[in-house]
Formats: C-alpha cells, structure tokens, sequence
C-alpha cells in the first residue's frame, strides 16, 4: 500500500513539474518575442505593408484634393528595382486623368519624402483592383447597358439580384483602338475592357464595350 502510494505522488510530481517547466517556457519565449526588434527589411525584400502605407501617404501628399475628387487616383505601389541604390526605395503610379499622363513618383523610405518624379503621356500600365470596379459601377450606370447587365445576372443567377459591382467577378485590360470604330477617345484617354465574370462561371459578353475611364463614358465598338 506504501509503495503504491509512493508511486502516484511521484507521478503527480512529474505532472506537476511538467505544467511549470511548459509555463516558464511560454512566459520566457513570449517575453523574449515581444522584445526582439523586427528585421529590417534589405534592398532588395519585396515591400512590407507598412512600407506600402508609408510610402502612399508620402507620394500622394500634394494631390489628395485632386484624388477626393476622382480627377487623380493611386494604381499601386511597387519596389523600387534600381540596382544601384542600396536604400529601400518605392515607386508610386499615379494616374491623372483630366490630363491623361501617368505620374510615377519615387519615394526614398528612410528619408521619407519623393526624391524623383516623372510625368509622361501615351503610357497604359495595367488597370488596378479600384480602376476595374470603377469600369463596372460606369457600365451599370449606363441607361443603354446598366440594365441589360442586371438581367443577365439575373438569369445567371437564378433570380438574383445584382447589388453592386462587388457582386461580379471582373478583370480588365487597357484598350487602345485598333480596327475598330467608335472608341476613338481612347487613343489618348484611359480605357478599359472589362471582363465580367457571374455566378456559375457565366460570362457577359463584353466583346463589343469600351470603358473610357478619363471622361466616364461608354462606348459601343463596330468592326
């Protein structure tokens, strides 16, 4: 009987020193991890978020009048990929669409503040996540479209109802006009081609619209 009882409290001890030795070592590690200093990213990291927040606020300091009004919007922040700079440096594409030039401003991180600017015309980079729902909300609104739209995705959907354009799935592509007639503005406007995805990977034919982004109209293409 003595023996038996001798065993159970040295497992009860064992248990017992088990639990506080894994209690001393979460306490002293997330202690530890709580005091160790991020890393610090090298040149050539891809950006952190903060780096993204920071260097959009510091690129689009003097022109928030004009981005509240639509007239100038951020596409997106990038890294910086010159070689010969050992800072982190970021590049900001801005787009300006009452003039219709591509501004890319380049921000040094450690200074804080834009050590390069350029202007130019006739460049389309890609159209951004804001850009694509800004095409889809223009097509909606559309008296000529906007409700051709919706009762596609209505059948689509089996009787749903289209919200908003963060009910569709949507890609676009920059347009620039080829062949085709009826989209002349857009060889110097911001134009999109949007492809509208519904619920059941149902597609809208989009094959013969141009988003013009610049001055906010749709147009029907003819070959």
């Amino acid at each position: 009987m003595g023996r038996r009882r001798i065993v159970m409290a040295l497992a009860g001890a064992g248990v017992a020193a088990a639990a506080g030795a894994a209690f001393l070592l979460s306490g002293g590690q997330g202690s530890q991890a709580a005091g160790v200093a991020p890393r610090v990213p090298a040149p050539g990291d891809p950006l952190t978020g903060e780096e993204i927040t920071r260097a959009t606020g510091i690129a689009s300091a003097t022109l928030r009048a004009h981005m509240t009004t639509g007239q100038v919007d951020l596409l997106y922040v990038e890294r910086d990929d010159d070689k010969d700079v050992e800072q982190r440096r970021a590049d900001a594409y801005l787009y300006d669409y009452a003039a219709d030039k591509l501004i890319v401003r380049t921000v040094d991180l450690g200074q804080g503040k834009v050590v390069e600017e350029t202007a130019t015309r006739g460049v389309q980079p890609p159209p951004s996540a804001a850009e694509e729902v800004r095409a889809a909300e223009l097509l909606l609104a559309d008296p000529a479209y906007g409700t051709g739209v919706r009762e596609s995705y209505a059948r689509a959907s089996g009787g749903g109802r289209l919200r908003s354009a963060a009910d569709l799935g949507l890609r676009g592509l920059i347009f620039v006009p080829g062949q085709e007639s009826g989209g002349e503005p857009c060889r110097t406007h911001r134009c999109v081609r949007l492809f509208v995805r519904f619920p059941g990977a149902t597609w809208l034919d989009t094959s013969r619209i141009a988003v013009d982004l610049s001055a906010k109209k749709i147009y029907t293409l003819e070959w």
